[in-house]
C-alpha cells in the first residue's frame, strides 16, 4: 500500500506585498520533522476515505488524476489552520499516495497549481520535495495584482535558495488554543487588501534583511543571527498585515512571543503564517527549558494550548510501497 509520510512547515513571511515592485510575495520558511502528516491510499472503484476533513482534498486529485476513485486512510496528522501547513501537505501527499496507487507516477510541483497550491507561497510545495530552509521567487506582479489569476492558472514560484537547516537545531512550537487562522475565502480576502495597502519601504528592509543577515546566518550555521533575523522579517511582515490580524501578531502570539523573547535558551520567536502558532528558536541542549518557556508563556497569557519542541527535516516527503 503506498505512503506518504510528510511534516509540518514554518512560514516566516514574505519578501514583498507591495504592487509597485516586480515581484509579489516571495515565501520563506523551512520544513519540520514533527509534526507528521501519514497517508494510505489504494486503488478503489470509487471514492473512500475515512477522514471527512481530508475528504474535499482526495475529491480533488482523484478528479485531477483522473482516476475512479481510490480508498485513502490519514492514519496521523496535525491540526488545519493553525500555520503550519497542513492543507498543502495533505494535497500533495494524497496526489502522490493515490498515483501511486494506480501506478502512476504524478510530479507535485507540476500538479501543485490544478490542486490549488502555491498560488501565493511556494514554500510548502518546496518543503515537501526537498525539505530544508527554502526562499522562493514569488510571482510576477503583473499577473499576480491584488486580484489574482484563475485558480490554477499559475506555476508554483520557483525556489532561489535553499539550505539544509542544521541537525542540533531545535524549534518551539507553541499552538494556544484560540480562534483559527484565515484561510480558503476569507485569507484570500485578507491577503487582497494587504496587497491594496502594502508599504512598499518594507519590501526593501526585507530585501536587505535577507541578503545580508537571513542567508548568510544560514549558510553559516550561525543560529543566533538566523533567529534574529526571522523574527525581524516575521515583524516586518505584521506591519504589512496589522490591520487583517489585530496587530503586527495575531492576539495572543504577541504576546507569547515577547515571553518567550525573554528566555536565553531561544534565540528569535515569531508567528508561523497566519497563526495562532507562535516558533522559537533553541537546540537540542536546551529544547526542555525552551519547553518549560512555552508553557510558562501560555499560561501568563491566560490560554491553553499544546506547547512541542522538534527536529528540522532536510528531506522531502517519504513514499514507501
Amino acid at each position: 500500500m503506498p505512503t506518504v509520510t510528510t511534516g509540518a512547515r514554518l512560514h516566516f513571511g514574505f519578501q514583498n506585498l507591495a504592487l509597485a515592485h516586480e515581484r509579489l510575495y516571495g515565501g520563506v520558511g523551512l520544513a519540520l520533522a514533527e509534526p507528521l502528516l501519514v497517508v494510505e491510499a489504494e486503488p478503489a472503484a470509487e471514492l473512500r476515505c475515512d477522514d471527512e476533513a481530508a475528504r474535499p482534498y482526495v475529491e480533488r486529485v482523484v478528479d485531477v488524476l483522473d482516476v475512479p476513485g481510490a480508498a485513502v486512510s490519514v492514519t496521523e496528522r496535525f491540526p488545519r489552520h493553525v500555520g503550519l501547513g497542513s492543507g498543502t501537505q495533505l494535497s500533495l501527499a494524497a496526489l502522490i499516495a493515490v498515483a501511486r496507487a494506480h501506478d502512476l507516477t504524478a510530479d507535485a510541483r507540476s500538479y501543485a497549481p490544478a490542486l490549488g497550491r502555491g498560488g501565493r507561497s511556494g514554500i510548502g510545495v518546496a518543503t515537501f520535495l526537498q525539505g530544508g530552509f527554502v526562499v522562493d521567487g514569488g510571482h510576477p506582479t503583473e499577473r499576480f495584482t491584488a486580484e489574482p489569476p484563475a485558480e490554477g492558472d499559475w506555476e508554483v514560484p520557483p525556489v532561489l535558495a535553499r539550505h539544509d537547516v542544521p541537525a542540533d537545531w531545535r524549534f518551539l512550537l507553541v499552538v494556544p488554543d484560540v480562534e483559527h487562522g484565515r484561510s480558503g475565502a476569507s485569507e484570500d480576502r485578507s491577503m487582497r487588501d494587504a496587497v491594496e495597502r502594502a508599504d512598499p519601504g518594507i519590501a526593501d528592509e526585507i530585501s536587505t534583511l535577507l541578503t545580508r543577515q537571513l542567508l548568510p546566518a544560514i549558510a553559516t550555521r550561525d543560529r543566533r543571527a538566523f533567529g534574529a533575523a526571522a523574527a525581524r522579517l516575521g515583524r516586518l511582515n505584521g506591519a504589512w498585515y496589522a490591520d487583517e490580524q489585530g496587530g503586527v501578531y495575531r492576539p495572543p502570539a504577541g504576546e507569547l512571543v515577547e515571553r518567550l523573547n525573554d528566555v536565553p535558551a531561544i534565540t528569535g520567536a515569531g508567528q508561523s503564517s497566519w497563526g495562532p502558532t507562535v516558533w522559537g528558536l533553541t537546540t537540542v541542549d536546551e529544547q526542555q527549558t525552551a519547553r518549560r518557556a512555552g508553557q510558562d508563556a501560555l499560561a501568563s497569557a491566560g490560554v491553553e494550548g499544546t506547547v512541542r519542541v522538534v527536529a528540522p527535516r532536510n528531506t522531502g516527503a517519504d513514499l514507501t510501497e
